[in-house]
């Protein structure tokens, strides 16, 4: 049995290919297999595969017609062998130590995965940044170097990204766990990573940066296309995750929260071409949640904010109402409070005026008038 299974699912990369390839072929921990499933490429993504694997006889290349990126590291991960799975994505680039140091982590410690950092490229200022969703300082400060399942931070669970990429997981603890990706859907991600999170029994964090994140406009979850609407579709099947594995209620004021919210911000940001459509999959999936028992918990329970974007989608037939209502909803609330801060002004400039009043006409300000005069004159 090989140590890791290197899952990469292949979609038009062909201008990111060979460096995702040569940081996974250098790692210094050589006693892995490299999974390369080309899901559909229509570029020179397949041939680079095969040219890579002609050359490193630990490269499997899996040619498939496009199912997108679930199907893709679904049928990775079913061909794995590796005692460990590491699942990347074919645009990236992991530190060619990383393998080898997580390994090593999760051997000494015996955890069914370990989470580590990563840092983000932007390719169109060429700059390296640090991001607190990809360092998740917050976790590692809390955590420090011990072992931990999601009971033990409970409060800081929302505060690890869902990237597959910044963990290695213990292959048999997956498959165990029948953890997968839900298929045809872009940001499957999110699931996949509720399900490990709440499978395991030991986790640990290693303080380090050992992946890089390249992000572009063409990336499937920044372009904003149509796919942008399985947004909705994770979103119901996230309430579906929680209630299975019992930590709904736990976390239903967030939940709540994103079911109205996130979904609200990817309508705003889909290309107008689609945001008819994407609101009425959106107000068709709002309209379930009034059928739910918690429906009136649910309804008290989200800010005023949130609740008056629920109303305005559940009301209207078009997404240009609802985005307007809401605009003017926010811009009220801007007026509101800029009043009340207006009046907290008024206020306390009528009791600077009333303590003025109070020492001009007391007896020691009196008193001491002709000592001022002769002070001014020597000026």
């Amino acid at each position: 049995m090989v140590k890791v299974s290197v899952v990469i699912p292949v979609y038009n990369v062909e201008n990111y290919l060979c460096e995702c390839l040569d940081s996974v072929t250098n790692q210094t921990l050589t006693d892995i297999e490299i999974i390369c499933v080309n899901d559909g490429s229509t570029d020179r993504s397949l041939e680079i595969l095969n040219e890579y694997a002609a050359k490193d006889s630990r490269i499997t290349v899996i040619d498939q017609e496009n199912g997108g990126h679930a199907v893709a590291t679904n049928r990775g991960m079913k061909l794995a062998q590796g005692e460990y799975l590491y699942l990347m994505d074919s645009d990236d680039m992991v530190d060619i130590h990383a393998l080898e140091e997580t390994v090593k982590v999760a051997d000494e410690k015996n955890v069914d995965f370990v989470i580590f950092q990563a840092i983000n490229y932007y390719m169109d200022t060429g700059e390296y940044k640090e991001q607190e969703n990809y360092s998740m300082n917050e976790l590692a400060d809390f955590v420090g170097d011990s072992v931990f399942n999601w009971k033990d931070i409970r409060d800081y669970v929302w505060t690890i990204t869902v990237t597959p990429w910044s963990k290695i997981y213990r292959r048999d603890f997956v498959e165990k766990n029948n953890c997968t990706f839900p298929e045809g859907l872009v940001f499957d991600d999110n699931i996949f990573f509720w399900e490990v999170l709440f499978s395991a029994e030991r986790i640990t964090f290693y303080r380090k940066h050992l992946f890089t994140r390249r992000w572009h406009s063409a990336s499937s979850t920044m372009a904003g296309n149509r796919n942008f609407m399985d947004g909705i579709d994770i979103s119901e099947l996230m309430w579906e995750t929680f209630q299975r594995f019992g930590t709904f209620e736990e976390y239903k004021d967030i939940l709540y929260h994103k079911r109205v919210a996130t979904a609200y911000w990817r309508m705003t940001v889909i290309k107008d071409e689609f945001k008819q459509e994407y609101f009425e999959k959106y107000k068709k999936s709002l309209l379930k949640v009034k059928e739910e028992d918690f429906f009136e918990d649910f309804y008290t329970t989200i800010d005023n904010r949130t609740r008056f974007i629920y109303d305005s989608v559940t009301r209207y037939d078009r997404y240009e109402e609802a985005i307007l209502s809401l605009e003017n909803f926010t811009l009220e609330n801007r007026i509101k409070n800029l009043n009340k801060k207006n009046q907290k002004l008024k206020n306390s400039i009528k009791r600077n005026e009333k303590k003025k009043k109070q020492i001009l006409n007391s007896r020691s300000w009196r008193l001491t008038k002709p000592l001022r005069n002769i002070r001014n004159i020597f000026k």
